[in-house]
């Protein structure tokens, strides 16, 4: 999450690069450190475990900011481990 910017409760796009599911949820903190990707509820049905996901903040900002913003793309390995920290999605990959 702090890798990532993302806070408690921030809604959230979740991208499930295995079924093509798609659908909004919101951030909970779980332990820190743990790696641990976890859905709730409903959204539980949409991912399984092994699944590799997107997870999509968005921010509102001026037009100013936005000309020097840097997204973060955070890559987690298997353990959901950083791995390595991008400022772009690459074009035409699924990492």
């Amino acid at each position: 999450m702090e890798l990532a910017d993302l806070w408690a409760n921030e809604k959230v796009q979740i991208v499930n690069n295995n079924n093509g599911a798609r659908l909004e949820t919101y951030v909970i903190t779980g332990p820190r450190g743990s790696g641990v990707i976890c859905l709730n509820g409903a959204a539980a049905r949409l991912v399984q475990p092994g699944d590799n996901v997107i997870i999509i903040g968005y921010g509102m900002m001026t037009e100013e900011e936005a000309r020097t913003y840097k997204p973060k793309v955070v890559i987690l390995d298997a353990g959901n481990k950083p791995v390595q920290m991008l400022e772009q999605e690459l074009h035409s990959t699924i990492l």
